[in-house]
């Protein structure tokens, strides 16, 4: 008996790490719809988390051998890196606020140009979202504002383009003249779609450095184009 269940909980283990891998990549190719996607997230990782402290147990009180060892450690390894991951993105999704269009300037901001055709079927539109999500990001993000530097424009410019080229952005248009660069960010997993756009002015001797990053998809986006503005900004400030 105690093989059977050894064999059941390292089989159902691996499908579950299997199906809790491919989730993202299934949506990401248009196998899953989003809400699909996210229900196999959801319920593979549960089933990891239990696979692991099963598995914990049976190393504890049952101390089995060679092979079916080294499995059973891998599961508990796997399964508690696998549920804690999903788990810890719930818990950044609940302290943070439902939003998904961050921009430094919440009086004036930057407007996508280049990029708006690309957005023409997404379900969050390429608008601004409005004075209920800027209320909301000065409460939760109150250190995302305008960037100020003594740098020309044009050497800003052409720094702020190289940054975004090496965080991975893909460059949709860039007008110096204009002061604008628009840029699509692609996440890993899901492949999430998220669009910058970039805002130089000169302002006296300094130029203001506008950012904004919306998402496609989703109401919430669990805070990912804060950081992604503060990681530009933070990598743009150590170049110039």
């Amino acid at each position: 008996m105690f093989n059977k269940i050894t064999l059941a909980i390292i089989v159902v283990g691996i499908l579950a790490i299997l199906t809790l891998a491919f989730s993202g990549p299934l949506y990401r190719f248009d196998v899953l719809t989003l809400g699909d996607a996210f229900f196999i997230l959801r319920y593979s990782a549960i089933t990891v988390g239990v696979v692991a402290i099963l598995s914990l147990l049976l190393m504890i009180f049952r101390r089995p051998q060679a092979a079916k060892q080294g499995l059973l450690v891998a599961l508990i390894l796997v399964g508690a890196i696998g549920f804690y991951l999903p788990y810890q993105q719930y818990q950044t999704a609940m302290s943070v606020p439902r939003i998904h269009d961050i921009s430094t300037d919440l009086e004036n901001p930057p407007a996508f140009v280049a990029i708006a055709p690309l957005r023409a079927d997404a379900p969050n539109p390429v608008e601004y979202a409005g004075a209920e999500t800027a209320e909301k990001q000065r409460e939760a993000y109150p250190d995302i504002t305008t960037y100020f530097t003594a740098v020309s424009p044009a050497t800003a410019f052409d720094t702020a383009l190289l940054v975004a080229a090496d965080m991975g952005w893909e460059i949709v248009a860039s007008d110096p003249a204009a002061g604008l660069i628009e840029a699509t960010a692609t996440t890993t997993w899901f492949g999430f779609k998220d669009d910058v756009v970039i805002r130089l002015v000169a302002t006296g001797d300094n130029t203001a450095i506008d950012v904004r990053s919306k998402s496609r998809v989703g109401l919430s986006d669990v805070g990912a184009n804060a950081r992604r503005i503060r990681a530009f900004i933070e990598e743009l400030d150590s170049r110039l």
